[in-house]
């Protein structure tokens, strides 16, 4: 994994922007700590962060063709080709030399046989560029889901992109303005396709690619969820969806570098684990290594609620156990949780202050602790959306609202641990003027038009195509980019075995009867892996990302909240209704000042550090 950022211009000479394409590309630094490089010519200055994964010594970027030595093509690559050997042995058998063993040499060969078509044929998470400085033209390319981030500003004679909007940012064309939309977006929890927030900046859609020349920008799809009849039994769809799994693992451990899983004891990173295990005994190159986080005292003080049945710790150690794997927790206190610096380093990790909290802050810390031993970590993200995990899955009514299921959810208190919502301490006049919910209700409906529809689909059979579509497209877009941003900022690359696309069109036109056979949730994925789980994981209910339950951080973050109250050059004191936070320092209870403070925390520390101008 890496990070990569570009300036074209066709209006002005590059050649002499080292030092601007070398700032932006210093900002993405955690992103690729091995090596960096910059490519100038008359309209392009590309640059690359490297972190070294596959061919440790041939891969550095940006990476070159060269023919009849002239440059014909050059590119700045993020991200992992899963099936980069089979396209390399099929370019081969065409007349392509290699010069390298990497991923990304082949991508390079795969786009000069087939043109823009060659997207077709990637399995993979990547975001790159292509620059053919020949005929003069950028090509963005972006993962079908969209586990690699992509952004983009136009300028008035080209383009400005980046893995982030830091590396953008950077640019000094560019400046950081968010008007009354992009705070919207901001809070709606309920991300956009190609919305950046920042005015002027746009993410490249998942399945999309962009092409710029001279006389334009053109963006094109090449890949989106499409409805068909399912066309298997109950027992052939299981041994499908396990056929899928064994060959997505195994293709995801293809590394030159220490590798490990994330294991919280839950189903999802239980099979992740499991079959990760079962592929490298085969390969001979186990045990495989695991790591888990949990807080200090967690699991002897467990208080279930309504989110979290059990704690996580000794389900991930039962699975561990279960498969030999070489196992280590990764315990948080209260004060790591608080520590400024770290909650800090997660709003610049994703350059904006959304988020969930302590738990951004846990995974960012335990990202780090899990980068010092290993450098790619797969992860069981996404299978909760794929296969319809989460408890609104599962009631009729917020299934049937007329919303985001999540956000029904969540207003209904389902989702979240406070009493309070996150935007309750924000200026009554802002709110207003922001429209949260009728900006939500917008951003549904457009979501609702694009979902591909089965002729003669009716009933609950067509509302959960709708509702998996909306979190395929919406809700697991947050937590990737969430996942992404956690890890690179550590240096460490989380790969998403269950974001193949192959996978996630399957399981999405498989009737929903059938994702529920046993009256469960996500009843496909249990009964595919069952075999390699030991029964009390396999059974376990299911248990969000943990949470701290020390009474002492919220009290903790009332103080913040009080620091900030009091300090009247707090830049985000022009955004909030004082009255209510005062109230909430003085007579909140800790549970329900949490998410709430949180918000406000984040907003203050994302002005400092960003010097955001507010235009609405």
């Amino acid at each position: 994994m890496c990070g990569i950022t570009g300036w074209i211009s066709f209006g002005q000479n590059l050649g002499d922007a080292r030092g601007i394409v070398s700032a932006m590309t210093e900002t993405m630094a955690c992103r690729g700590p091995d090596a960096a490089g910059v490519w100038l010519d008359a309209n392009a200055a590309l640059g690359h962060r490297r972190l070294a994964v596959i061919d440790i010594e041939g891969g550095a970027q940006p990476m070159s063709v060269e023919r009849d030595g002239r440059t014909v093509l050059v590119t700045t690559y993020s991200g992992e080709i899963y099936n980069y050997r089979e396209l390399r042995s099929e370019l081969q058998a065409l007349g392509h030399a290699f010069t390298t063993s990497s991923d990304t040499e082949v991508a390079l060969h795969a786009y000069l046989e087939w043109g823009e078509e060659f997207t077709t044929r990637l399995n993979g998470m990547y975001a790159f560029a292509l620059w053919d400085p020949i005929r003069r033209e950028l090509l963005l390319v972006r993962d079908r889901m969209g586990i690699k981030p992509l952004y983009y500003y136009r300028t008035h004679d080209g383009i400005v992109f980046g893995s982030e909007p830091k590396a953008i940012l950077a640019h000094p064309q560019v400046h950081a303005v968010v008007d009354a939309e992009g705070l919207a977006e901001l809070l709606a929890f309920a991300k956009t396709p190609g919305h950046a927030v920042y005015r002027g900046m746009r993410e490249l859609r998942p399945g999309h690619t962009l092409r710029l020349t001279a006389d334009g920008a053109r963006e094109r799809r090449y890949w989106g969820l499409e409805s068909y009849e399912h066309p298997d039994d109950l027992g052939t769809t299981v041994t499908h969806v396990r056929d899928l799994l064994d060959d997505i693992v195994d293709r995801q451990l293809i590394a030159d570098v220490p590798l490990c899983t994330l294991l919280s004891g839950g189903l999802d990173s239980s099979v992740i684990t499991a079959l990760a295990a079962k592929a490298l005994a085969a390969q001979g190159r186990g045990p495989v290594r695991s790591f888990s986080v949990d807080f200090v005292g967690q699991t002897e003080n467990f208080r279930a609620d309504h989110l979290r049945g059990t704690p996580d710790g000794p389900y991930a150690r039962a699975l561990a156990e279960h498969v030999a794997s070489d196992h280590r927790d990764i315990v948080l206190d209260t004060r790591q949780l608080m520590d400024r610096e770290h909650r800090a380093a997660v709003v610049v990790a994703r350059d904006l202050p959304y988020g969930l909290g302590d738990g951004d802050t846990s995974l960012y810390l335990l990202f780090k602790a899990i980068r010092q031993q290993s450098t790619v970590a797969l992860s069981g993200e996404s299978a909760d959306e794929v296969f319809g995990g989460y408890s609104w899955f599962h009631d009729e009514k917020l299934v049937n609202a007329d919303t985001f299921p999540w956000l029904a959810a969540i207003r209904r208190g389902f989702a979240g641990d406070s009493g309070t919502e996150p935007e309750s301490l924000l200026a009554p006049g802002l709110l207003q003027k922001i429209d949260i919910e009728g900006y939500q209700r917008q951003r549904y409906h457009e979501a609702l038009s694009e979902v591909p529809r089965l002729p003669g689909e009716s009933g609950l059979e067509r509302r959960m195509r709708e509702v998996c579509y909306l979190h395929l497209t919406r809700f697991v877009q947050f937590l990737l980019d969430r996942k992404d941003r956690a890890s690179m900022a550590t240096g460490l690359e989380v790969r998403v075995p269950f974001c193949d696309h192959r996978l996630v069109q399957y399981v999405f036109n498989t009737p929903w009867a059938m994702k529920t056979f046993d009256g469960r949730e996500k009843s496909l994925l249990r009964a595919a892996a069952r075999d390699v789980l030991p029964d009390v994981v396999a059974d376990r209910v299911k248990s969000p990302y943990p949470s701290t339950q020390d009474p002492s951080y919220a009290e903790a973050l009332r103080e913040e909240l009080r620091q900030v109250l009091a300090d009247r050059d707090a830049p985000v004191r022009q955004l909030l209704d004082l009255t209510a936070v005062a109230e909430t320092v003085d007579s909140a209870l800790g549970a329900d000042l949490r998410s709430s403070t949180e918000v406000v925390l984040a907003l203050d520390t994302w002005l400092r550090r960003y010097q955001v101008t507010l235009d609405f």
